[in-house]
Protein backbone atom coordinates (compact mmCIF):
# COMPACT_ATOMS: atom_id res chain seq x y z
CA UNK A 1 0.00 0.00 0.00
CA UNK A 2 1.36 3.44 -0.88
CA UNK A 3 2.39 5.52 2.10
CA UNK A 4 -0.24 8.18 1.30
CA UNK A 5 -2.91 5.49 1.65
CA UNK A 6 -1.73 4.20 5.04
CA UNK A 7 -4.66 5.98 6.70
CA UNK A 8 -6.67 2.90 5.65
CA UNK A 9 -4.91 0.97 8.41
CA UNK A 10 -7.17 2.90 10.80
CA UNK A 11 -10.87 2.17 11.18
CA UNK A 12 -13.18 5.14 10.61
CA UNK A 13 -13.57 5.50 14.38
CA UNK A 14 -9.81 5.35 15.03
CA UNK A 15 -9.20 7.79 12.19
CA UNK A 16 -11.77 10.25 13.54
CA UNK A 17 -10.55 10.05 17.14
CA UNK A 18 -6.85 10.30 16.29
CA UNK A 19 -7.43 13.31 14.08
CA UNK A 20 -9.82 14.97 16.52
CA UNK A 21 -7.22 14.68 19.27
CA UNK A 22 -4.36 15.73 16.94
CA UNK A 23 -2.64 12.38 17.58
CA UNK A 24 -2.60 11.18 13.97
CA UNK A 25 0.81 10.89 12.39
CA UNK A 26 0.98 13.85 9.97
CA UNK A 27 2.40 11.58 7.25
CA UNK A 28 -0.99 9.83 7.15
CA UNK A 29 -2.91 13.03 6.51
CA UNK A 30 -2.77 13.18 2.72
CA UNK A 31 -5.27 14.89 0.43
CA UNK A 32 -7.17 11.61 0.24
CA UNK A 33 -7.24 11.45 4.05
CA UNK A 34 -8.71 14.99 4.10
CA UNK A 35 -11.52 13.72 1.88
CA UNK A 36 -12.00 10.69 4.10
CA UNK A 37 -12.29 12.93 7.15
CA UNK A 38 -15.06 14.88 5.39
CA UNK A 39 -16.82 11.66 4.36
CA UNK A 40 -16.72 10.28 7.93
CA UNK A 41 -18.03 13.50 9.45
CA UNK A 42 -20.78 14.02 6.87
CA UNK A 43 -22.05 10.47 7.39
CA UNK A 44 -21.93 10.79 11.17
CA UNK A 45 -22.90 14.42 11.82
CA UNK A 46 -24.40 15.88 8.63
CA UNK A 47 -22.89 18.60 6.44
CA UNK A 48 -23.29 21.62 8.70
CA UNK A 49 -21.69 19.98 11.74
CA UNK A 50 -19.06 18.32 9.53
CA UNK A 51 -17.95 21.77 8.33
CA UNK A 52 -17.67 23.05 11.90
CA UNK A 53 -15.84 19.94 13.16
CA UNK A 54 -13.40 19.72 10.30
CA UNK A 55 -12.55 23.43 10.23
CA UNK A 56 -11.77 23.38 13.93
CA UNK A 57 -9.80 20.13 13.79
CA UNK A 58 -7.69 20.94 10.72
CA UNK A 59 -6.82 24.34 12.17
CA UNK A 60 -5.72 22.62 15.41
CA UNK A 61 -3.78 19.97 13.44
CA UNK A 62 -1.98 22.64 11.40
CA UNK A 63 -0.99 24.52 14.55
CA UNK A 64 0.37 21.36 16.16
CA UNK A 65 2.18 19.79 13.19
CA UNK A 66 2.65 22.67 10.78
CA UNK A 67 3.43 26.31 11.09
CA UNK A 68 -0.21 27.36 11.45
CA UNK A 69 -0.35 28.94 7.99
CA UNK A 70 -1.43 26.06 5.76
CA UNK A 71 -5.06 26.00 6.89
CA UNK A 72 -7.45 27.60 4.39
CA UNK A 73 -11.08 27.98 5.53
CA UNK A 74 -12.50 28.30 2.02
CA UNK A 75 -10.74 25.20 0.68
CA UNK A 76 -11.74 23.20 3.75
CA UNK A 77 -15.42 24.15 3.48
CA UNK A 78 -15.41 23.72 -0.30
CA UNK A 79 -13.91 20.23 0.09
CA UNK A 80 -16.67 19.21 2.52
CA UNK A 81 -19.30 20.51 0.10
CA UNK A 82 -17.66 18.69 -2.81
CA UNK A 83 -17.51 15.41 -0.87
CA UNK A 84 -21.15 15.84 0.09
CA UNK A 85 -22.17 16.57 -3.51
CA UNK A 86 -20.62 13.32 -4.74
CA UNK A 87 -21.98 11.37 -1.75
CA UNK A 88 -25.48 12.24 -2.95
CA UNK A 89 -24.66 10.70 -6.34
CA UNK A 90 -22.88 7.60 -5.04
CA UNK A 91 -24.21 4.55 -3.30
CA UNK A 92 -21.05 3.49 -1.44
CA UNK A 93 -20.87 1.83 1.95
CA UNK A 94 -17.19 2.52 2.53
CA UNK A 95 -14.91 5.44 1.79
CA UNK A 96 -12.76 3.19 -0.42
CA UNK A 97 -15.80 2.40 -2.60
CA UNK A 98 -16.76 6.06 -2.60
CA UNK A 99 -13.35 7.33 -3.68
CA UNK A 100 -12.97 4.64 -6.36
CA UNK A 101 -16.20 5.92 -7.92
CA UNK A 102 -15.28 9.59 -7.40
CA UNK A 103 -11.57 9.58 -8.15
CA UNK A 104 -11.74 13.08 -9.64
CA UNK A 105 -11.86 14.38 -6.09
CA UNK A 106 -8.25 13.23 -5.88
CA UNK A 107 -6.96 13.61 -9.42
CA UNK A 108 -8.79 16.83 -10.37
CA UNK A 109 -9.66 18.41 -7.01
CA UNK A 110 -8.21 21.83 -7.79
CA UNK A 111 -10.03 21.99 -11.12
CA UNK A 112 -13.32 20.95 -9.48
CA UNK A 113 -13.00 23.67 -6.85
CA UNK A 114 -11.80 26.26 -9.38
CA UNK A 115 -14.95 25.67 -11.44
CA UNK A 116 -16.83 27.46 -8.64
CA UNK A 117 -14.52 30.49 -8.30
CA UNK A 118 -13.31 33.09 -10.78
CA UNK A 119 -10.10 33.62 -8.78
CA UNK A 120 -7.51 31.37 -7.17
CA UNK A 121 -8.80 30.61 -3.66
CA UNK A 122 -5.78 28.36 -3.10
CA UNK A 123 -3.53 31.46 -3.00
CA UNK A 124 -6.01 34.03 -1.67
CA UNK A 125 -5.18 35.30 1.82
CA UNK A 126 -8.82 36.25 2.54
CA UNK A 127 -9.86 32.68 1.64
CA UNK A 128 -7.46 31.39 4.27
CA UNK A 129 -9.11 33.47 6.99
CA UNK A 130 -12.84 33.37 6.10
CA UNK A 131 -15.11 31.22 3.99
CA UNK A 132 -15.71 32.93 0.65
CA UNK A 133 -18.84 31.92 -1.24
CA UNK A 134 -18.29 30.77 -4.82
CA UNK A 135 -19.07 33.37 -7.46
CA UNK A 136 -19.40 31.10 -10.53
CA UNK A 137 -21.67 28.32 -9.29
CA UNK A 138 -22.82 27.16 -5.86
CA UNK A 139 -21.76 23.85 -4.37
Amino acid sequence: MNSFRNHYSLSNEEFEIQFQNARMNPSLFSHEAHLRLAWIHIKKYGVKQAVENICSQIKQFDKKYGDGTKYNVTITVAAVYAVHHFMQKTNADTFEEYIQTNGKLITHFKELINSHYSWDIFQDEMARQDYLEPDLQPF
